[in-house]
């Protein structure tokens, strides 16, 4: 076991490769440059890797999450996913896929509790949840250890009805989900030396695993980057801490000890606006700049906040012209939809013209 590398890309999948993977997505995701939005910043080439077309159920981050964990469901005989988070979680949405892709049956626990007070008519990720099959219940808890604690009363519950679940357990789940982002960090530095550059930031919107799996393969590939999880949300513990052991039990996983430590998380929380599920005026200015520039689409609550750090710090003059950052666009579109009326209000007057 090292605890430095400086790994090549093949290397690091060959770690990767120890654990069993259950294929859903679209690989390599398209890493784009943005010119027009370059331009308009006035600072470094900036670059998008489109994760959002990971394919499944309209793409996103936890698709690479889920061939991992769906993995490790299969191998364990299970039947049965009990999962759960927001009425429009992302996560829900293409882990419901995932299932239906592979056979099992998932019951969705989601939380209509603040801080994901998101609406819960049925449109966006809910009707999406509903079209792949899962059997929905929408609860009162918070999404955090409220809404945990009552995933894990459902889990005990399908048990005792002689079910086979594979539930939702932290210490399981968060570093298997984390060792993805690993073969994700691999596409990006693979298409980035194909496209002449060498990345000067990694930015992503997390404050969990895939945050933890971009921070554990820029120390495995020894990566002269920065990575900068932007959080959508503020959990009630030492979130740096937390990603930390994410990362290191991930490694760990795949035969890597790199002893993650919290100095190895940059983690920001200064563009969640209002709160966790609320829109965001920054994250909303960002959704209309990347549109109306290079017609890609973000979500509201996830990949527009992260972009709009990335913006915030550009115009900060924190790179110079001529340095490349990336942006993992980790999905999430369907949400624009089920927020439509909340983002209509806070765009620009040039909506009416």
């Amino acid at each position: 076991m090292a605890t430095r590398a400086s790994l090549s890309t093949q290397q690091l999948r060959a770690h990767v490769d120890r654990l069993p993977r259950y294929l859903l997505g679209h690989y390599p995701t398209p890493l784009e440059y943005c010119p027009r939005l370059t331009a308009l910043l006035g600072g470094p080439k900036i670059y998008i890797k489109r994760d959002d077309c990971t394919g499944l159920a309209m793409g996103g981050n936890k698709t690479r999450h889920n061939e991992f964990l769906i993995a490790d469901a299969l191998r364990k005989g299970a039947d049965l996913l009990v999962w759960g988070a927001g009425i429009q979680s992302n996560n829900c949405r293409q882990t419901a896929a995932a299932c239906a892709r592979a056979g099992l049956q998932i019951h969705l626990v989601l939380g209509r509790g603040g801080p994901a007070q998101g609406p819960d008519k049925i449109q966006g990720n809910l009707l999406l949840d509903y079209l792949v099959g899962a059997q929905v219940d929408i609860v009162e808890e918070k999404i955090g250890p409220e809404l945990d604690a009552r995933i894990t009363r459902e889990t005990e519950t399908h048990r005792a009805r002689g079910r086979k679940v594979y539930g939702w357990d932290k210490h399981i789940c968060k570093p298997l989900a984390a060792v993805s982002y690993l073969l994700c960090v691999a596409e990006i530095v693979e298409q980035g030396s194909a496209q002449g550059f060498t990345p000067r930031a990694i930015y992503t919107s997390s404050a969990g695993s895939t945050g933890a799996g971009v921070a554990l393969a820029q120390k495995a590939l020894g990566l002269d980057c920065a990575v900068h999880s932007v959080a959508p949300i503020q959990w009630p513990y030492d979130t740096q801490a937390d990603m930390a052991e994410i990362a290191q039990q991930a490694g760990l996983l795949v035969g890597l000890d790199l002893g993650m430590t919290p100095a190895d998380i940059d983690v920001r929380f200064d563009c969640i606006g209002p709160g966790y599920g609320k829109l965001s005026d920054g994250g909303i200015e960002a959704i209309e700049t990347l549109a109306r520039t290079e017609g890609i689409l973000l979500d509201p609550m996830y990949s527009g906040k992260a972009m709009a750090g990335l913006i915030a710090d550009v115009r900060a003059g924190r790179y110079r012209a001529g340095e490349s950052i990336v942006l993992i666009h980790t999905g999430g579109t369907p949400a624009l939809f089920a927020y439509a009326e909340g983002i209509v209000d806070k765009m620009h007057p040039r909506r009416l013209a």
